[in-house]
């Protein structure tokens, strides 16, 4: 009977090394991919819906406002353009277990991923809420523009903080 420690030396030595690398392993760098489209497109999709409503509102007092007012929807669909490059870049990265993708690659893609998806979730909740009420606000103050921009630009660059680290951490 072989002993305990023969037989892990003999199984960390196999080739693939199981315990580094086990046949599930891809699983969770894909996870990280989906999760930084499937979070970002709601956060997008979030922002659109809101600021569309208050642009709705506001249009029917103000149509000429309108075209001026589509700034917060542009921005929240850049935000899942980020989901989408953060995820064509790692699924590029997921390998087959067996190709060396280790389980240390595949956390960190899938934290990669939440990283940039979350950051993009709640970037697209902050254009929403942003959008909605600055539209709303410019329809009586035409003077709210600028200040809405610059809230809009830096509800922005949450989504753009979470595409930066994504791309580092997937290294």
């Amino acid at each position: 009977m072989a002993s305990s420690s023969t037989f892990s030396s003999t199984v960390a030595d196999a080739p693939g090394n199981l315990h580094e690398n086990p046949p599930y392993t891809p699983f969770f760098g894909y996870m990280g991919v989906a999760a930084a489209q499937i979070f970002t497109v709601l956060g997008a999709a979030y922002g659109t819906a809101k600021a569309a409503g208050g642009i709705c509102t506001m249009g029917v007092r103000k149509p000429e406002l309108i075209m001026k007012s589509v700034i917060p929807i542009i921005m929240a669909g850049i935000i899942a353009i980020y989901g989408l490059v953060v995820s064509i870049v790692m699924g590029a990265k997921v390998k087959p277990a067996h190709e060396n993708y280790t389980l240390q690659k595949a956390f960190s893609h899938f934290a990669a991923g939440l990283t940039c998806g979350l950051c993009g979730l709640g970037a697209g909740y902050a254009i929403g809420v942003v959008g909605d009420a600055g539209v709303r606000g410019i329809e009586y103050q035409p003077k709210l523009f600028v200040g809405m921009i610059l809230i809009l630009i830096f509800s922005e660059v949450l989504g753009l903080y979470g595409l930066i680290v994504a791309l580092i951490i997937s290294q």
